[in-house]
């Protein structure tokens, strides 16, 4: 009988959604690519032009500090943060001129902080 290791059988499952998705969604000069990247700690988001190949804007729970961050009654602080990474990408793509983004997020589940910063960054004023 053979066992797995469950970590690393579920990293690769990771990187094989990550991978089919990347396959499907591509960001242009139009509608570049929102990508999130969750780590057990952390929640980072870019905003990628995958034709000219460059970052537009980029924000983290590391650009939060230790500030309070706002967000909807209620929220755990992990998903009140990713909210508010949600609205702080929101605003600096609109300083670079960016309203309309694809979303790619990562692999991971629609659910909890990946849905927490989508929801931000649409109520900061990204359509997609």
């Amino acid at each position: 009988m053979r066992i797995r290791n469950p970590q690393k059988s579920a990293r690769a499952r990771l990187a094989h959604r990550k991978a089919r998705i990347r396959a499907r969604v591509t960001g242009t000069a139009e509608r570049p690519r929102l990508a999130v990247f969750r780590s057990l700690k952390h929640m980072r988001a870019q905003i990628v032009d995958d034709a000219a190949r460059r970052t537009l804007a980029s924000a983290g729970d590391a650009d939060l500090g230790k500030k309070k961050v706002a967000a909807p009654e209620g929220m755990a602080a992990k998903v009140a943060a990713a909210y508010a990474v949600g609205q702080l990408i929101a605003e600096r793509a609109k300083a670079a001129g960016v309203t309309a983004v694809v979303f790619d997020r990562g692999g991971q589940r629609y659910h909890g902080r990946i849905r927490a910063l989508a929801e931000g960054a649409r109520a900061g004023g990204l359509t997609f």
